[in-house]
């Protein structure tokens, strides 16, 4: 991947973060109220938006760290994707994947941890 394809998706998905958040919050307040969603949607945005700028964080770094960057990429889809499907859909078995996101975001971290470069004397 490309530093240019790495920043543009980083930059459409930070896009679309705040776009669903200002929608849940004005669009479906009251779909996700009486959904008793609110939160849950809350949750799905933050945690799309915070993962939204690392990606575009690694994506400016040369060369980009496809690795961690696909594995947050990965988290956004199915950490916050599901709970954006189980505000709106009440669908419970959707809880079941929000957890493989959430692990895929862990890697993510994991992986930039252990692949921090040595400092030089």
């Amino acid at each position: 991947m490309t530093n240019t394809t790495a920043v543009r998706l980083a930059a459409l998905l930070g896009f679309l973060a705040v776009t669903l958040g200002a929608f849940g919050a004005h669009g479906l307040k009251d779909t996700l109220a009486q959904h008793d969603a609110v939160a849950i949607w809350e949750k799905a945005v933050f945690y799309h938006f915070i993962h939204a700028v690392m990606l575009f964080v690694l994506g400016r770094r040369r060369p980009v760290e496809s690795g961690p960057w696909l594995s947050f990429l990965a988290g956004i889809v199915l950490f916050s994707g599901s709970l954006y499907l189980l505000a709106l859909t009440q669908a419970r078995w959707l809880g079941a994947i929000t957890p493989l996101g959430g692990v895929s975001f862990l890697v993510g971290w994991l992986w930039l941890a252990l692949r921090a470069p040595k400092a030089t004397s």
